[in-house]
């Protein structure tokens, strides 16, 4: 870049030196012509400095835009490994949920889902815990105690679709919000502190592939990841 820059320089003063030739030339008067053959000749040679001037400022124009290219997309690219990178380590890294029995753990993004099946948890319509269920709960919140202790957490209820018929509740959003409230309370207990917990009730809105599935209680570690 700098060696076709410092050649653009070197010709305009080639250029400038000759016009001012040719200007001087031209002033004089009673030229022969072996003299006005020459002011030719560098009339002549201006205008091909004139002419490659043009083609080496396009060319360096060319060359700077095709950098520019160049750089947005090595920076694309070292995102895209960066992401790539995280995502590698993310998927690796242990929850510490592994393993407990009744229990599933996935991701969703930077969030860790801890899933317990409702049946496990409540009996059919009922929002009040299972007493073998609490023991699930404990291990739970050992592990949020322990390894989560400043993450927000979200407790998620979700029902089947069948209509609510023989319970007291209203809707499947209002089992759904119950149930999330009641898990909340019992990890409160187990020194959860409900100033980093909230309740969302999806309901039916989000099932699973079975109704069995899709009964379950959802405790999301917010950015747990």
């Amino acid at each position: 870049m700098s060696t076709t820059r410092n050649l653009l320089r070197t010709n305009w003063r080639r250029a400038i030196g000759l016009g001012l030739l040719v200007t001087l030339g031209a002033l004089m008067t009673g030229c022969s012509n072996g003299e006005r053959q020459q002011m030719a000749l560098y009339e002549q040679e201006n205008m091909e400095l004139r002419s490659r001037n043009d083609q080496l400022e396009a060319a360096l124009r060319d060359s700077e835009s095709q950098r520019s290219m160049l750089e947005e997309e090595r920076e694309r690219l070292d995102s895209q490994l960066r992401s790539a990178q995280q995502q590698r380590q993310t998927a690796g890294a242990a929850t510490g949920f592994e393993g407990m029995a009744g229990v599933g753990v996935s991701r969703r993004g930077s969030d860790i889902v801890v899933d317990v099946a409702g049946d496990v948890l409540f009996d059919s319509g009922q929002v009040t815990l299972k007493p073998a269920s609490r023991q699930r709960l404990d291990n739970i919140a050992s592990v949020l105690n322990s390894r989560y202790p400043n993450a927000v957490i979200r407790i998620e209820g979700h029902t089947d679709s069948d209509p609510i018929r023989r319970s007291q509740w209203k809707s499947n959003e209002r089992l759904g919000a119950e149930r999330a409230m009641a898990v909340q309370d019992y990890l409160a207990s187990k020194g959860v502190a409900k100033s980093r917990t909230y309740i969302a009730s999806f309901g039916p809105a989000r099932p699973k592939s079975t109704k069995a599935a899709s009964r379950r209680v959802e405790i999301v570690i917010l950015g747990g990841s």
